[in-house]
């Protein structure tokens, strides 16, 4: 992979994790994409652009890196987050959770993941996980059948697409929302395969055509928009963790591929003058550590306005995880700190993890 290819995929994976954040405050970088149209299939889509065709033949390093990489630093922070659960239930009396288990520490990361509301985004890291692995052995199977793309293409784009109808169909069990899940997912983790290894050097599909196309097709999809009218469902917008694709049956298909488009054409304009700056490369970096501590960030912002403005905490109690205060006059604040705060919590994780490991790299 060359240097310039990484570089942007890390700008991206940058952008990804700015939606995500201003997502779960309501409010698009992209305008036109309300939030949750597209930002977790772009995260399938990177995944897919950055997977090794050396893995199809090396199962057990691939298997061993992701567990590494995803499922340990997943459970130091499922840990984490039932001690400061406690703490905050101790303080304010609400307990921000389902109740404590082994089941719900061990087993619900992988259903839901929500087993504390504080670390619930950490839900799609588990889903990752088993997303990447499924992915893996059923690109194995195809190969072994045929080496031609365009099946493989097919076979991947009938995966996403049965998705949504599978959720209608069949009861959305436990097990059924992590099928329908890792269905949906690695449709965008294919194309992320797809588009490195036979679109990103043999065409160019951000020339001004292309940009007309795609803004006509998601001002057409825009119509089928809902979140400005809740009681008509939500759209182009779509929760992938319970499979809630409302009356929608190809849109969020469709949604999900003009976003992933809007986010690669932003950073290819976006490169040259971001490229040097060193917040955005910790940031991409980093998402990891942002997707973990965003909400905590957030909850004690809250914690600061209400304690100066002389409310009680309890009224944090009163509202959904994702409260914040006065969010007309606050919503912007709330990102910009977030955004920073989690980045260099990040980048201090790391540096320490790279201090307490090197006598062992050595």
């Amino acid at each position: 992979m060359d240097k310039l290819f990484s570089n942007e995929m890390n700008v991206l994976k940058a952008l990804a994790i700015l939606l995500v954040v201003s997502g779960h405050l309501e409010f698009s970088l992209l305008g036109i994409f309300p939030p949750y149209s597209f930002q977790l299939a772009l995260f399938f889509f990177i995944s897919g652009c950055l997977f090794k065709d050396k893995y199809l033949t090396d199962v057990a390093t691939f298997v061993e890196r992701r567990i590494k990489s995803l499922l340990v630093p997943y459970f130091w922070y499922n840990l984490f987050y039932m001690l400061v659960t406690i703490l905050i239930a101790k303080l304010t009396g609400k307990f921000w959770g389902m109740p404590l288990s082994f089941k719900n520490f061990f087993i619900t990361p992988f259903l839901n993941g929500h087993q504390f509301d504080l670390s619930c985004p950490l839900w799609f890291v588990t889903q990752l996980f088993m997303t990447m692995i499924t992915f893996l052995f059923v690109f194995r199977g195809l190969n072994a059948v045929t080496k031609n793309r365009f099946v493989h293409l097919g076979f991947f784009t009938l995966l996403g697409l049965l998705a949504i109808p599978f959720s209608k169909i069949f009861p959305l069990t436990p097990l059924m929302l992590i099928v329908i899940r890792t269905m949906f997912s690695m449709f965008f983790v294919y194309l992320g395969y797809f588009y490195t290894h036979y679109i990103k050097d043999n065409y160019n599909i951000f020339t001004p055509k292309w940009f007309g196309a795609v803004f006509v097709l998601q001002s057409i999809l825009w119509m089928f928009n809902r979140d400005y009218d809740p009681e008509h469902g939500i759209g182009l917008s779509y929760v992938i963790v319970w499979a809630r694709f409302d009356d929608q049956l190809i849109v969020p298909i469709i949604t999900a591929l003009t976003g992933i488009w809007a986010s690669l054409f932003t950073v290819k304009i976006l490169y040259p003058y971001v490229k040097d700056i060193k917040f955005i490369q910790d940031t991409g970096n980093v998402t990891y550590h942002i997707m973990a501590n965003h909400l905590l960030v957030m909850y004690i912002i809250t914690a600061i306005f209400l304690h100066i403005n002389g409310i009680p905490i309890s009224e944090r109690a009163n509202h959904d995880i994702y409260w914040i205060y006065n969010p007309v006059q606050t919503t912007y604040l709330y990102f910009v700190i977030t955004m920073v705060v989690t980045t260099y919590i990040g980048v201090l994780q790391k540096k320490v993890y790279n201090w307490i490991t090197k006598p062992f790299k050595d």
